[in-house]
């Protein structure tokens, strides 16, 4: 796992993160970065994820962080959402970022559905959160919801070439070819 001073120095000479808040960037806590809310999406439709095609559903935007203004979104039990972070990630080939929830993320109800981030990805990031909990959670845009740490890749990686590059959040109601 890469330590603070060393992702700091990345950030700077490397763009490995971009965006990160002021508190991120002076002061991390642990050994990675908290990363914020910046966009809300509520999907529907219907979703097919075949061998070589697949097709998400349809993702509507609920809200989105504007600078100075104080903006939330409440998700009732039972709902699910995609949240986008404010920060985009620029990912070498020898870094690949995993994901955890903030502990007041999941003590709150709300459960944070991650994956790894491969090497060579560029863009934001976007996770799934449910409330599984028995009451109403209201988050700021803004706010910390997951830690990213961040690891080396030995042995040598291969850059991403995934479609999600650069932070779309669906297939935008089309049917595509996995690459």
């Amino acid at each position: 796992m890469i330590g603070p001073k060393e992702l700091l120095r990345l950030v700077k000479e490397e763009k490995l993160v971009e965006n990160l808040s002021e508190r991120e960037l002076t002061n991390p806590e642990g050994a990675g970065f908290d990363l914020r809310l910046g966009e809300v999406f509520k999907i529907k439709g219907k979703a097919f994820l075949g061998i070589t095609e697949r097709h998400t559903p349809e993702a509507e935007l609920v809200e989105k962080y504007v600078e100075g203004e104080k903006r939330s979104v409440t998700l009732m039990p039972g709902d699910f959402f995609l949240f986008k972070t404010i920060e985009s990630v620029n990912t070498p080939e020898d870094i690949s970022i995993n994901f955890k929830p903030r502990t007041t993320t999941f003590r709150s109800g709300l459960n944070l559905r991650t994956g790894n981030c491969a090497s060579g990805y560029k863009g934001p990031l976007t996770f799934a959160v449910s409330n599984v909990g028995p009451c109403e959670v209201t988050i700021e845009m803004g706010a910390r919801f997951v830690h990213a740490q961040f690891h080396r890749v030995e042995g040598g990686g291969s850059a991403y070439r995934g479609q999600w590059q650069g932070g779309r959040v669906s297939t935008d109601g089309k049917t595509e070819i996995q690459v």
